[in-house]
């Protein structure tokens, strides 16, 4: 009650302060967004903290860009820079790449199957691949049209229909692994640049239209896509989808966390701790419902908690190397985070403590 009340006064000390001297236009810059950061850490979740394990990957500048969680527990990650998958072993922190036949295929998303094959968008050569890791034999499959050949994120439904976006190509793809038959659907939106996909718990797919302010989904028999609108200026870049079919989204261009509700349509936001600034990135859910999301907009990278029953957020903590941009990350069954750290060459296992 004390701490809450003080937030509240340092907040309307700082609105006064900025009303006082609004001739200074850096000073209310300054105090609105102290007030956001103040509001963002009265309203904390929990006490939970957050405990980051780093790992460097072998090959200096490969760009792990986006990171998967496999059947055997391991780490997957794609080394876009270094053309190369890597697998982490939490356990003894053993980090093994496979390379890729194509050379500069630009590895972006990947995703696991029930098999614990590895496939991939090859983000700079237009194919899906598969790798056994096992033999580390790679099958390509090659997207059928040449205008769109930038596959980016991955996804597999619950039937084992593996579904991806096409990010510069405008579209969302749907690939059948037992005979390889891609199928491409344009989005309606003009340059809506399709980015992060997941998959509701009917087998719907859900996605960002980074290039616009709206949410889609695709009908996964007819291919039928439905847009819904976000309120203006919305940028949302990765979604993560909760267990009662939830589509919460990180909106980077304004810095908050949206949620859309996959019934009804309606959207909700909350303003991020770090403000407008603070460009949310990567999201994903725990089991326990907790929405986590990164703030990629601030030096170093901070994760952040949101609890969707209370609204409110828990303390950030910051990456200890800095995160140099974490793209993507996912949540394992035992709650834990997996996270690609892109620009400082690491991979993360984030353990969350209640």
């Amino acid at each position: 009650m004390y701490r809450t009340t003080m937030a509240v006064l340092v907040v309307a000390l700082i609105a006064f302060l900025g009303t006082l001297f609004n001739h200074n236009l850096r000073v209310a810059q300054f105090a609105a967004k102290q007030a956001a950061i103040t509001q963002g850490a009265a309203g904390a979740a929990s006490a939970a903290r957050v405990i980051l394990k780093e790992w460097d990957v072998p090959t200096p500048n490969s760009h792990p860009h986006d990171p998967a969680l496999s059947p055997d527990g391991a780490l997957w990650y794609t080394g876009q820079g270094s053309n190369t998958l890597g697998r982490l072993d939490p356990m003894t922190g053993k980090v093994q790449e496979f390379h890729l036949k194509t050379s500069n295929s630009g590895p972006h998303g990947l995703v696991a199957d029930r098999a614990g094959n590895i496939w991939f968008t090859a983000n700079s050569k237009g194919y899906i691949g598969k790798l056994d890791p096992r033999t580390s034999q790679v099958t390509e499959y090659a997207l059928p049209d040449k205008s769109a050949d930038d596959p980016h994120t991955p996804v597999f439904d619950q039937e084992g229909t593996l579904w991806f976006t096409v990010q510069g190509g405008n579209a969302v793809g749907r690939l059948d692994p037992r005979t390889g038959m891609i199928v491409l659907k344009k989005v309606p939106t003009p340059h809506a640049l399709p980015y992060g996909i997941a998959v509701t718990s009917k087998g719907v797919p859900f996605f960002c239209e980074f290039g616009t302010n709206r949410l889609a989904r695709i009908d996964p028999k007819t291919m039928d896509i439905t847009e819904y609108p976000l309120p203006e200026g919305a940028r949302p870049r990765r979604l993560a989808i909760t267990s009662n079919d939830l589509v919460y989204y990180s909106d980077n261009a304004r810095g908050y966390v949206g949620r859309l509700d996959s019934a009804t349509g309606k959207t909700q936001e909350w303003r991020s701790p770090g403000g407008a600034d603070s460009e949310p990135y990567a999201i994903a859910v725990t089991p326990d419902g907790l929405v986590w999301y990164v703030e990629t907009g601030l030096t170093p990278n901070r994760i952040i908690g949101f609890n969707p029953t209370t609204q409110t957020f828990t303390t950030p903590t910051p990456i200890p190397s800095g995160g140099g941009i974490v793209r993507n990350m996912v949540a394992t069954p035992d709650g834990k985070l997996y996270l690609a750290c892109s620009g400082v060459n690491k991979v993360d296992i984030a353990e969350i403590l209640r």
